[in-house]
């Protein structure tokens, strides 16, 4: 016996993943051009394809010291943010399509709050904030684990 109810998304739902499906081509387009700009080179890496084998045994942070070392000379390796810095880089340009594919999750709440205020679903208006809050501190590299 299957009782026959129609679930129906909510105008949130629906908004959340709007944005959300934009989002992830958005990103997923950006991570082909940026790609495609870095294995053709017309755009410059910091780090020459010809060379980029000689880095892939090395862990991240030991990859970014040596870069930083051979290529960069930085008074500190790029971590956390400071990519940003080098997106005139192919390399580095790679990055943008992962940000927008990483960000675009507090965007979709950031989207439906104001709906759920106006439908007086406060409970779900506030953890959408708490979410939002809670992403953008992880993003925003303030919160160093390991340091």
């Amino acid at each position: 016996m299957s009782k026959n109810t129609a679930t129906r998304a909510t105008e949130e739902q629906l908004l959340y993943a709007d944005i959300l499906a934009k989002g992830m081509y958005l990103g997923l387009v950006m991570l082909l051009i940026t790609f495609a700009l870095y294995v053709t080179g017309i755009m410059a890496p910091v780090v020459p394809l010809s060379e980029i084998q000689n880095y892939w045994h090395l862990p991240v942070d030991q990859y970014l010291a040596a870069i930083n070392a051979d290529h960069l000379h930085w008074e500190h390796a790029p971590t956390g943010w400071s990519w940003v810095k080098l997106v005139g880089k192919s390399d580095f340009l790679n990055f943008t399509g992962v940000a927008v594919l990483s960000g675009v999750t507090i965007i979709c709440y950031i989207a439906i709050i104001p709906g759920l205020l106006k439908r007086g679903d406060k409970t779900y208006a506030i953890m959408s904030a708490v979410e939002v809050l809670v992403l953008a501190l992880a993003a925003s590299g303030l919160l160093a684990v390991g340091h």
